[in-house]
Protein backbone atom coordinates (compact mmCIF):
# COMPACT_ATOMS: atom_id res chain seq x y z
CA UNK A 1 0.00 0.00 0.00
CA UNK A 2 1.72 3.33 -0.82
CA UNK A 3 -1.25 4.98 -2.95
CA UNK A 4 -2.01 7.05 0.84
CA UNK A 5 0.79 9.58 -0.15
CA UNK A 6 1.49 10.88 -3.36
CA UNK A 7 2.78 13.65 -5.35
CA UNK A 8 1.28 15.21 -8.09
CA UNK A 9 2.90 17.33 -10.27
CA UNK A 10 -0.53 18.16 -12.42
CA UNK A 11 -1.80 19.92 -9.55
CA UNK A 12 1.49 20.68 -7.53
CA UNK A 13 0.45 19.32 -4.46
CA UNK A 14 0.39 16.21 -2.09
CA UNK A 15 -2.53 13.73 -2.03
CA UNK A 16 -3.13 12.03 1.06
CA UNK A 17 -5.70 9.42 1.34
CA UNK A 18 -7.78 10.67 4.58
CA UNK A 19 -7.28 8.22 7.09
CA UNK A 20 -10.12 9.82 9.15
CA UNK A 21 -12.75 7.83 7.32
CA UNK A 22 -11.00 4.59 6.70
CA UNK A 23 -12.16 1.75 6.60
CA UNK A 24 -15.39 2.52 5.30
CA UNK A 25 -14.60 5.22 2.67
CA UNK A 26 -11.37 6.14 1.04
CA UNK A 27 -10.78 9.86 0.32
CA UNK A 28 -8.43 11.85 -0.59
CA UNK A 29 -7.23 14.92 0.77
CA UNK A 30 -5.20 17.58 -1.57
CA UNK A 31 -2.30 19.80 0.37
CA UNK A 32 -1.66 22.67 -2.07
CA UNK A 33 -0.61 25.41 1.00
CA UNK A 34 1.14 25.15 4.09
CA UNK A 35 -2.49 25.77 6.19
CA UNK A 36 -3.69 22.34 4.37
CA UNK A 37 -0.24 20.61 5.75
CA UNK A 38 -0.77 21.66 9.04
CA UNK A 39 -4.23 20.85 9.37
CA UNK A 40 -3.67 17.22 7.89
CA UNK A 41 -0.71 16.66 10.33
CA UNK A 42 -3.40 17.76 13.16
CA UNK A 43 -6.52 16.54 12.73
CA UNK A 44 -4.53 13.00 11.26
CA UNK A 45 -5.58 12.79 8.03
CA UNK A 46 -1.83 11.55 8.02
CA UNK A 47 -0.46 10.43 10.71
CA UNK A 48 2.71 7.17 12.00
CA UNK A 49 5.81 8.92 12.47
CA UNK A 50 7.45 8.31 9.61
CA UNK A 51 4.68 9.29 7.49
CA UNK A 52 4.86 12.64 9.43
CA UNK A 53 8.12 13.19 7.92
CA UNK A 54 7.78 12.29 4.24
CA UNK A 55 4.41 14.82 4.93
CA UNK A 56 7.28 17.40 6.28
CA UNK A 57 9.63 17.14 3.10
CA UNK A 58 6.75 18.16 0.89
CA UNK A 59 5.34 20.23 2.86
CA UNK A 60 8.29 22.50 2.85
CA UNK A 61 8.34 22.53 -0.67
CA UNK A 62 4.58 23.67 -0.82
CA UNK A 63 5.89 26.32 2.09
CA UNK A 64 8.47 27.62 -0.92
CA UNK A 65 6.07 27.78 -3.61
CA UNK A 66 3.65 29.75 -1.06
CA UNK A 67 6.26 32.65 -0.67
CA UNK A 68 8.02 32.54 -4.17
CA UNK A 69 6.39 35.44 -5.33
CA UNK A 70 7.89 37.78 -2.29
CA UNK A 71 10.26 40.24 -2.02
CA UNK A 72 11.62 38.56 1.27
CA UNK A 73 11.02 34.78 0.87
CA UNK A 74 14.01 33.64 2.39
CA UNK A 75 12.52 35.33 6.06
CA UNK A 76 8.97 34.29 4.71
CA UNK A 77 10.25 30.87 4.29
CA UNK A 78 11.99 30.19 7.50
CA UNK A 79 8.91 31.29 9.08
CA UNK A 80 6.55 28.70 7.31
CA UNK A 81 8.96 26.07 8.51
CA UNK A 82 8.24 26.53 11.75
CA UNK A 83 4.67 26.56 11.64
CA UNK A 84 5.33 22.95 10.29
CA UNK A 85 8.04 22.07 12.32
CA UNK A 86 5.90 23.18 15.57
CA UNK A 87 2.35 21.65 14.13
CA UNK A 88 3.19 18.33 16.21
CA UNK A 89 5.39 17.94 19.34
CA UNK A 90 5.82 14.69 19.84
CA UNK A 91 6.63 12.76 16.67
CA UNK A 92 10.61 13.74 15.86
CA UNK A 93 10.21 12.64 12.33
CA UNK A 94 8.21 16.08 11.94
CA UNK A 95 11.18 18.02 12.47
CA UNK A 96 13.19 16.06 11.73
CA UNK A 97 12.05 16.21 8.06
CA UNK A 98 12.07 19.99 8.46
CA UNK A 99 15.57 20.38 9.55
CA UNK A 100 16.74 17.60 6.47
CA UNK A 101 15.54 20.34 4.29
CA UNK A 102 17.19 23.37 5.55
CA UNK A 103 19.97 21.48 5.70
CA UNK A 104 20.25 20.90 1.95
CA UNK A 105 18.94 24.68 1.62
CA UNK A 106 22.07 25.77 3.36
CA UNK A 107 24.40 23.66 1.91
CA UNK A 108 22.89 24.14 -1.98
CA UNK A 109 23.92 27.52 -2.03
CA UNK A 110 20.49 28.10 -3.46
CA UNK A 111 20.00 31.92 -4.49
CA UNK A 112 16.93 31.69 -6.15
CA UNK A 113 13.24 30.35 -5.16
CA UNK A 114 13.09 28.73 -7.97
CA UNK A 115 16.38 26.47 -7.77
CA UNK A 116 15.16 26.12 -4.12
CA UNK A 117 11.84 24.75 -4.97
CA UNK A 118 13.68 22.41 -8.17
CA UNK A 119 16.29 20.94 -5.04
CA UNK A 120 13.50 20.53 -2.69
CA UNK A 121 11.42 18.33 -4.72
CA UNK A 122 13.64 16.21 -5.55
CA UNK A 123 14.33 15.98 -1.98
CA UNK A 124 11.23 15.07 -1.12
CA UNK A 125 11.14 12.38 -2.94
CA UNK A 126 14.03 11.08 -2.05
CA UNK A 127 13.20 10.66 1.47
CA UNK A 128 9.47 9.52 0.35
CA UNK A 129 11.40 6.58 -1.28
CA UNK A 130 14.31 6.35 1.42
CA UNK A 131 11.45 5.42 3.28
CA UNK A 132 9.85 2.81 1.81
CA UNK A 133 13.31 1.23 1.72
CA UNK A 134 13.94 1.65 5.05
CA UNK A 135 10.67 0.13 6.20
CA UNK A 136 11.49 -2.92 3.88
CA UNK A 137 14.79 -3.49 5.71
CA UNK A 138 13.13 -3.02 9.25
CA UNK A 139 11.39 -5.83 7.68
CA UNK A 140 13.93 -8.19 7.27
CA UNK A 141 15.49 -7.45 10.51
CA UNK A 142 12.08 -8.11 12.25
CA UNK A 143 11.20 -11.47 11.14
CA UNK A 144 14.24 -12.36 12.69
CA UNK A 145 12.29 -12.32 15.72
CA UNK A 146 9.19 -13.81 14.54
CA UNK A 147 8.74 -17.72 14.71
CA UNK A 148 6.34 -19.95 12.75
CA UNK A 149 2.79 -19.69 14.00
CA UNK A 150 3.23 -16.49 16.07
CA UNK A 151 0.89 -14.23 17.21
CA UNK A 152 1.37 -10.93 16.96
CA UNK A 153 -0.16 -8.48 19.05
CA UNK A 154 -0.10 -4.64 17.94
CA UNK A 155 -0.81 -1.45 19.49
CA UNK A 156 -2.04 1.71 17.32
CA UNK A 157 -0.83 1.65 13.41
CA UNK A 158 2.35 1.60 12.69
CA UNK A 159 1.81 -0.32 8.95
CA UNK A 160 2.03 1.17 5.83
CA UNK A 161 -0.08 4.14 6.36
CA UNK A 162 1.88 4.98 9.26
CA UNK A 163 4.59 5.42 7.09
CA UNK A 164 5.93 5.58 3.35
CA UNK A 165 5.06 1.59 2.62
CA UNK A 166 5.01 -1.25 4.18
CA UNK A 167 5.27 -0.35 7.72
CA UNK A 168 7.33 -0.60 10.59
CA UNK A 169 5.51 -2.95 13.13
CA UNK A 170 3.25 -4.49 10.42
CA UNK A 171 6.71 -3.98 8.47
CA UNK A 172 8.01 -6.92 11.07
CA UNK A 173 4.92 -9.10 10.08
CA UNK A 174 5.44 -8.73 6.56
CA UNK A 175 8.93 -9.42 6.70
CA UNK A 176 8.17 -12.48 8.50
CA UNK A 177 5.16 -13.57 6.00
CA UNK A 178 7.98 -12.86 3.47
CA UNK A 179 10.18 -14.73 4.65
CA UNK A 180 7.91 -17.88 4.85
CA UNK A 181 7.35 -18.08 8.31
CA UNK A 182 4.05 -19.85 8.31
CA UNK A 183 0.63 -19.49 10.05
CA UNK A 184 1.50 -15.84 11.10
CA UNK A 185 -1.19 -13.51 12.68
CA UNK A 186 -2.41 -10.93 14.50
CA UNK A 187 -4.16 -9.67 17.16
CA UNK A 188 -4.74 -5.37 16.50
CA UNK A 189 -5.76 -3.42 19.83
CA UNK A 190 -8.46 -1.07 18.94
CA UNK A 191 -6.53 1.75 20.49
CA UNK A 192 -8.73 3.59 21.85
CA UNK A 193 -9.90 6.83 21.32
CA UNK A 194 -8.89 6.97 17.89
CA UNK A 195 -9.56 3.24 17.25
CA UNK A 196 -6.39 3.27 14.52
CA UNK A 197 -5.44 -0.29 15.17
CA UNK A 198 -9.19 -1.32 14.76
CA UNK A 199 -10.26 0.91 12.03
CA UNK A 200 -6.07 1.06 10.22
CA UNK A 201 -4.43 -2.27 11.12
CA UNK A 202 -6.79 -4.36 10.54
CA UNK A 203 -7.90 -2.23 7.15
CA UNK A 204 -3.98 -2.88 5.97
CA UNK A 205 -3.97 -6.70 6.76
CA UNK A 206 -7.38 -7.36 5.84
CA UNK A 207 -5.85 -6.00 2.41
CA UNK A 208 -2.38 -7.85 2.44
CA UNK A 209 -4.59 -11.52 3.33
CA UNK A 210 -2.77 -11.76 6.47
CA UNK A 211 -5.28 -13.20 9.64
CA UNK A 212 -5.88 -10.13 12.09
CA UNK A 213 -8.40 -10.36 15.17
CA UNK A 214 -9.38 -7.24 16.76
CA UNK A 215 -9.44 -6.69 20.59
CA UNK A 216 -10.35 -4.56 23.09
CA UNK A 217 -7.51 -2.55 24.76
CA UNK A 218 -8.61 -3.63 28.26
CA UNK A 219 -8.86 -7.26 26.78
CA UNK A 220 -4.74 -7.33 26.78
CA UNK A 221 -4.17 -9.32 30.04
CA UNK A 222 -6.82 -11.79 29.48
CA UNK A 223 -5.24 -12.77 25.87
CA UNK A 224 -1.94 -12.96 27.12
CA UNK A 225 -3.08 -15.00 30.45
CA UNK A 226 -4.54 -17.49 28.15
CA UNK A 227 -1.70 -17.80 25.75
CA UNK A 228 -2.78 -16.64 22.40
CA UNK A 229 0.14 -13.68 22.29
CA UNK A 230 3.77 -14.77 21.24
CA UNK A 231 5.04 -11.46 20.74
CA UNK A 232 4.44 -8.21 20.64
CA UNK A 233 5.68 -5.69 18.29
CA UNK A 234 4.72 -1.93 18.34
CA UNK A 235 6.23 1.24 16.59
CA UNK A 236 7.15 4.69 17.98
CA UNK A 237 6.33 8.39 17.85
CA UNK A 238 10.41 8.84 19.61
CA UNK A 239 12.25 6.95 21.06
CA UNK A 240 15.18 8.58 23.37
CA UNK A 241 19.05 8.46 23.75
CA UNK A 242 18.64 5.44 26.63
CA UNK A 243 16.00 3.85 24.12
CA UNK A 244 12.71 4.75 26.31
CA UNK A 245 9.93 4.42 23.67
CA UNK A 246 7.25 6.78 22.92
CA UNK A 247 4.62 5.28 21.10
CA UNK A 248 0.58 5.71 21.13
CA UNK A 249 -1.59 6.19 24.93
CA UNK A 250 -1.88 2.44 26.20
CA UNK A 251 1.38 1.58 24.59
CA UNK A 252 3.19 1.69 28.43
CA UNK A 253 0.14 -0.71 30.07
CA UNK A 254 0.50 -3.18 27.18
CA UNK A 255 4.42 -3.53 27.69
CA UNK A 256 4.21 -4.02 31.35
CA UNK A 257 1.21 -6.94 30.70
CA UNK A 258 3.94 -8.61 28.27
CA UNK A 259 6.39 -8.20 31.23
CA UNK A 260 3.84 -9.91 33.72
CA UNK A 261 3.24 -12.95 31.39
CA UNK A 262 6.91 -13.11 29.34
CA UNK A 263 5.69 -12.01 26.09
CA UNK A 264 8.30 -10.34 24.36
CA UNK A 265 7.84 -7.04 23.39
CA UNK A 266 9.72 -5.04 20.77
CA UNK A 267 9.49 -1.66 19.40
CA UNK A 268 10.24 -1.47 15.40
CA UNK A 269 11.05 2.14 14.38
CA UNK A 270 14.46 3.82 11.92
CA UNK A 271 17.03 5.66 12.87
CA UNK A 272 15.35 8.56 12.33
CA UNK A 273 12.62 8.40 15.22
CA UNK A 274 15.97 8.23 17.68
CA UNK A 275 16.28 11.30 18.63
CA UNK A 276 19.55 11.41 21.05
CA UNK A 277 18.80 14.87 22.30
CA UNK A 278 16.03 13.22 24.37
CA UNK A 279 17.79 11.28 27.20
CA UNK A 280 14.63 9.57 28.22
CA UNK A 281 11.22 9.06 27.47
CA UNK A 282 10.04 11.34 30.21
CA UNK A 283 11.50 14.30 28.37
CA UNK A 284 9.46 14.03 25.71
CA UNK A 285 6.71 16.89 24.79
CA UNK A 286 3.33 14.42 25.00
CA UNK A 287 0.65 15.47 23.01
CA UNK A 288 -3.07 16.85 24.73
CA UNK A 289 -5.50 16.62 22.02
CA UNK A 290 -9.09 17.64 21.65
CA UNK A 291 -11.82 16.14 24.38
CA UNK A 292 -13.86 15.57 21.44
CA UNK A 293 -11.94 12.24 20.54
CA UNK A 294 -12.78 10.68 23.93
CA UNK A 295 -16.51 12.49 24.48
CA UNK A 296 -17.79 11.64 21.15
CA UNK A 297 -17.98 8.73 19.04
CA UNK A 298 -18.07 10.29 15.63
CA UNK A 299 -21.33 12.74 16.36
CA UNK A 300 -22.69 10.69 19.35
CA UNK A 301 -21.67 12.53 22.39
CA UNK A 302 -20.98 9.58 25.48
CA UNK A 303 -20.05 11.40 28.42
CA UNK A 304 -22.07 13.75 30.44
CA UNK A 305 -21.35 17.64 30.00
CA UNK A 306 -18.75 19.67 31.44
CA UNK A 307 -16.47 16.37 32.50
CA UNK A 308 -12.68 16.98 32.22
CA UNK A 309 -11.01 14.23 29.93
CA UNK A 310 -8.06 13.57 30.13
CA UNK A 311 -6.58 12.69 26.28
CA UNK A 312 -2.67 12.58 26.44
CA UNK A 313 -2.08 11.05 22.87
CA UNK A 314 1.42 8.88 23.54
CA UNK A 315 3.06 7.43 26.79
CA UNK A 316 6.63 6.38 27.44
CA UNK A 317 7.71 2.86 27.45
CA UNK A 318 10.55 2.39 29.66
CA UNK A 319 13.57 0.50 28.47
CA UNK A 320 13.41 -1.91 30.80
CA UNK A 321 10.34 -3.33 29.26
CA UNK A 322 11.51 -3.68 25.86
CA UNK A 323 13.53 -6.36 24.03
CA UNK A 324 14.76 -5.01 21.03
CA UNK A 325 14.30 -2.08 18.76
CA UNK A 326 14.01 -3.11 15.30
CA UNK A 327 15.59 -0.65 13.44
CA UNK A 328 16.77 -1.14 9.51
CA UNK A 329 20.58 -1.62 10.55
CA UNK A 330 19.13 -4.18 12.70
CA UNK A 331 17.42 -5.31 16.20
CA UNK A 332 19.22 -3.09 18.98
CA UNK A 333 19.71 -4.74 21.99
CA UNK A 334 19.82 -3.87 25.93
CA UNK A 335 21.80 -2.07 27.14
CA UNK A 336 20.25 0.52 24.68
CA UNK A 337 22.82 3.72 25.21
CA UNK A 338 25.12 1.31 24.11
CA UNK A 339 23.67 -0.23 20.89
CA UNK A 340 22.16 3.25 19.76
CA UNK A 341 25.10 4.80 20.33
CA UNK A 342 27.13 2.35 17.98
CA UNK A 343 24.31 1.85 15.48
CA UNK A 344 24.56 6.08 15.12
CA UNK A 345 28.48 5.41 14.66
CA UNK A 346 28.45 2.66 11.70
CA UNK A 347 26.43 5.05 9.82
CA UNK A 348 28.88 7.77 10.62
CA UNK A 349 26.12 9.69 11.98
Amino acid sequence: MERHIRFSDEDAALVLLDQRYLPTREDDYCCQTVEHIIYALQTMVVRGAPAIGVTAAYGCWIAAKEVSGSENWKKDLDAKLEEIAEARPTAVNLRWGVERMKALWESSQAETIEALMDIWLEEAKVIHKEDIEICKLIGVHGATVIDDGDTVMTHCNAGALATAGYGTALGVVRGAVDAGKKDISVIANETRPFLQGARLTAYELKEDGIPVSVACDNACGLLMRRGMVDKVVVGADRVAANGDAVNKIGTYSVALLAKAHNVPFYVAAPLSTIDRNMPDGDSTPIEDRTPLEVTHVGDTQITPDDVPVFNFAFDPTPNEFIAGIVTEVGVLRPPFSESIKKAFEEQGK
